[in-house]
């Protein structure tokens, strides 16, 4: 009888628990939708891929790159399960009734940026009144004019202004076509256009930098989404799963993945560099891809190492930088009203991280 009792304690004691036993059973497929092609901004997946970190929760991560369209349609129709993107593009997605939501915020600081040549003697927001401005379109070119507006200047953009103080120049991401030609100041990313101009041949101590975050406009950027089909399916493709808790899984795998990238850049960078291919270089300006994904790593680290991060709760999104960047955008005119409340689901972020 004591035999018996052993062995039965044993046998107890060698079943998997729930958990353990979906992690042994065949990984869940979930892709997730990047907002650019494969370069170091999205260095935590991968490393999160490389790392095991996705296995390790059950998951086969599927990592597909976009380019210049918005990952909010992929994952709208179904085409992909979760995304990255901005919050200008999920904000607005749901003003036209598209039913995207908020899970992560990974970057905590804007990377958006206005450069010009120091000899243009551009020396504040102010200055660019009567100067031409290279702008990014779909979306992209909020941030800079959130800028201008905050210091009384209106744009060509804007079809009701006779005489718009800055003249826009609408081009398609790569500095090299317009700069410094064809404007006197150019958007680009802390992270990627920045050192594709150093690139030209302007180095950094020629350049005047103007980072929107220094002067209040730090629109959220690269934060994860997914769809609230998803967030409501109870057996998310047939795994036995939710789809709430596979939300959960793929956060927190994914923190896991950026809290190590930032740690350990070098690595982060060899396991990006094999996956961007021609996309290494940014716009081919840069004949060496290591330095440029180097320098990419860099200063995305600052951006995922901002606000929430620091206090120990990587991933979440800040309800007072949120509130704000609601509030800059109904002031710009581009959303009419505040969100709804499911707009953002704070239960991911809480089950993923285990804190409140």
């Amino acid at each position: 009888m004591k035999k018996l009792a052993l062995l039965s304690a044993l046998l107890t004691l060698a079943l998997p628990t729930a958990a353990q036993a979906q992690t042994a059973a065949k990984p869940v497929t979930v892709r997730l939708q990047l907002k650019w092609f494969p370069q170091a901004q999205f260095a935590g997946y991968f490393v999160a891929q490389a790392k095991g970190y996705f296995k390790a929760e059950g998951l086969d991560v599927q990592l597909l790159p976009i380019g210049d369209q918005s990952p909010i349609q992929t994952v709208a129709t179904g085409a992909a399960d979760f995304g990255t993107t901005w919050i200008t593009d999920l904000l607005t997605a749901r003003q036209q009734g598209i039913p995207v939501v908020h899970i992560a915020q990974m970057f905590q600081k804007s990377g958006f940026t206005l450069v010009a040549l120091k000899s243009s003697n551009l020396t504040k927001p102010a200055d660019f009144k009567g100067k031409r401005v290279g702008l990014w379109p779909s979306g992209n070119e909020y941030p800079a004019v959130a800028l201008m507006k905050k210091y009384g200047l209106t744009t060509s953009l804007d079809s009701t202004v006779a005489n718009p103080s800055v003249q826009a120049v609408t081009y398609p991401f790569d500095p090299s076509i317009v700069f410094p030609d064809k404007v006197d100041l150019v958007s680009a990313m802390t992270y990627n256009e920045v050192d594709q101009i150093v690139g030209l041949g302007y180095s950094a101590d020629k350049l005047k930098i103007f980072r929107a975050s220094d002067y209040g406009i730090n629109l959220l950027e690269d934060l994860m989404f997914t769809s609230q089909k998803v967030l409501d399916d109870k057996n998310f493709k047939g795994s036995g799963l939710s789809g709430k808790e596979v939300a959960a899984r793929l956060v927190r795998a994914s923190i896991k993945g950026w809290d190590y990238a930032v740690k350990h850049k070098a690595e982060a960078v060899n396991i990006v560099l094999p996956l961007c291919g021609n996309t290494c270089k940014g716009s081919g300006t840069r004949s060496d891809a290591k330095a440029h994904q180097t320098w990419q790593m860099n200063e995305i680290a600052k951006l995922y190492n901002a606000g929430p991060t620091l206090q120990g709760r990587a991933g979440y999104l800040d309800p007072a930088a949120y509130k704000a960047n609601v509030a800059l955008l109904r002031d710009l005119g581009i959303l009419k009203a505040d969100p709804s409340a499911d707009a953002v689901n704070y239960s991911v972020w809480q089950e993923a991280s285990g804190k409140k």
